[in-house]
């Protein structure tokens, strides 16, 4: 997606949703291997049922919380930078700078993405 965005290969890998099949199994089984005794009293600490800062920290205290909570971003990643690399496709916009922060820090990659997506529709209904 950044290297090589208008490549055939690029578009047909980006279309199959074998990324995220493996990903989410991994994830699952990496869940799994994480859940204690404990975890629902963790995850639903307080009488609103919600999770709580202190809670959540000793969750991710457990290696195999932790590396499903990665698993669980790298996807969310992926599937952000996804749609940014079609959305740039779709409306012909430079999206390699977008894409590769999605990769790493998705939410900075999508205002990037949407900052980039506003001036260069500002330069193409002023001429320039």
């Amino acid at each position: 997606m950044v290297v090589a965005p208008k490549a055939e290969l690029t578009k047909k890998s980006m279309e199959s949703g074998i990324p995220y099949i493996v990903l989410g199994l991994l994830y699952a089984y990496l869940l799994y291997l994480s859940w204690t005794p404990d975890t629902w009293r963790l995850i639903f600490a307080n009488k609103y049922m919600l999770p709580e800062l202190s809670g959540i920290a000793k969750m991710f205290a457990n290696e195999m919380t932790l590396a499903s909570a990665w698993i669980h971003l790298l996807a969310i990643d992926l599937f952000a930078a996804r749609q940014v690399f079609h959305d740039g496709l779709e409306n012909q916009i430079e999206t390699r700078h977008s894409v590769s922060l999605c990769l790493f820090f998705c939410p900075i990659g999508l205002v990037t993405h949407f900052i980039t997506k506003a001036l260069t529709k500002n330069t193409s209904k002023h001429g320039l």
